[in-house]
């Protein structure tokens, strides 16, 4: 039998963001048992690349109700543009998530403000859980034992771990109660020598939950973080008239041009052509040039880089007509290129 090897990707946040971090204060009336299991859940890219910190974000989002549930391609697609597809700490990944989010086409999904948890007073760490998943930093070796222990699958049991300090993987915690009652929720039987009535916490990575005794998640467990909300949605509107400054070869001095984007998936203004989001990327090319331009577009501001694939580069940022407050770069009339890509 072949046994599948797992990635993990987790850094140690730094210590002056724990030691910054507003603490979670716990509120009055968390229920005795909770758990969330979404409907669909994914690798969501950790079984082959290290970026346990953006596919844990992923889980967090298909614990919407409804769900949210965000393709592996977006996942590897987002972590790949933040440049942490094999490694990344848990806060610059949620600083990030704020403003910066899954996206679907239509919609971006962001998180809100982070907030630090003690997950060693179980009242605080409960309170968490029961307002949203608690994103955890773990040492994972005994994690990655039970989990091949039963076969990859929900309903894994973790009881028994020893202390380990290394650090390397990001999980959630989605829920919390007695052992007997986590393994009802999850359809699966306590194991002979386990013992059903002590506490556990229902854990998610590697495309399963699985159920963790309350001393093994201490033991591996070196940071904890609740999102409020854990879901910020926001819709995708680029529909509209926007000021394009593009800069071939980057020099810091830019041309303008006039862009109505419409809902169709085409543009007009100085020139004409078609656009997408395709992958939480903003995709567009002109009909009459080569350059093809990509990046991400936030409210009512967007930047990213564009080229003719034939040797000429260069950065561009998008501005809403009507908004104020956006710094200009110096406006160039001597750039090498039309906004096409057509040489001038």
């Amino acid at each position: 039998m072949t046994v599948q090897s797992l990635k993990r990707g987790a850094i140690p946040s730094p210590r002056h963001a724990l030691a910054a971090a507003a603490p979670h204060v716990a509120r009055i009336g968390a229920p005795p048992n909770f758990i969330v299991i979404p409907p669909k859940i994914s690798m969501w890219g950790n079984d082959v690349h290290g970026d346990c910190v953006t596919a844990e974000e992923a889980f967090a989002k298909a614990c919407n109700n409804p769900e949210i549930f965000i393709p592996d391609s977006e996942v590897i697609a987002w972590a790949t543009r933040h440049g942490v597809l094999e490694g990344a700490n848990l806060t610059e990944v949620m600083q990030w998530m704020q403003n910066d989010g899954f996206s679907d086409g239509t919609h971006m999904y962001n998180d809100g403000p982070f907030f630090s948890v003690d997950w060693t007073n179980p009242t605080t760490l409960k309170s968490a859980i029961s307002n949203g998943p608690v994103k955890i930093g773990i040492a994972a070796d005994q994690i990655d034992t039970a989990w091949h222990k039963y076969g990859g699958k929900s309903g894994w049991f973790g009881v028994g771990f020893k202390p380990d300090n290394n650090e390397d993987h990001c999980v959630t915690l989605c829920g919390y109660g007695t052992i007997t009652w986590l393994a009802q929720q999850l359809n699966v039987p306590v194991p002979a020598g386990i013992v059903g009535t002590m506490p556990g916490y229902a854990l998610f990575t590697w495309n399963s939950i699985g159920i963790l005794d309350e001393p093994s998640m201490n033991a591996i467990t070196h940071e904890a973080w609740l999102r409020q909300p854990t879901t910020v949605t926001k819709p995708l509107n680029v529909s509209g008239n926007w000021v394009l400054h593009y800069s071939w070869g980057c020099t810091g001095s830019y041309g303008q041009a006039m862009i109505t984007f419409n809902n169709d998936g085409t543009f007009t203004g100085t020139l004409t052509g078609k656009w997408v989001h395709q992958d939480g990327t903003f995709l567009w090319s002109y009909d009459s040039g080569p350059a093809k331009y990509g990046g991400t577009v936030n409210g009512n501001a967007g930047s990213g880089a564009m080229s003719t694939f034939a040797g000429s580069n260069g950065c561009w940022y998008l501005v809403k007509q009507g908004t104020v407050g956006t710094p200009a770069a110096a406006v160039s009339h001597d750039q090498t290129h039309d906004a096409a890509g057509n040489k001038v």
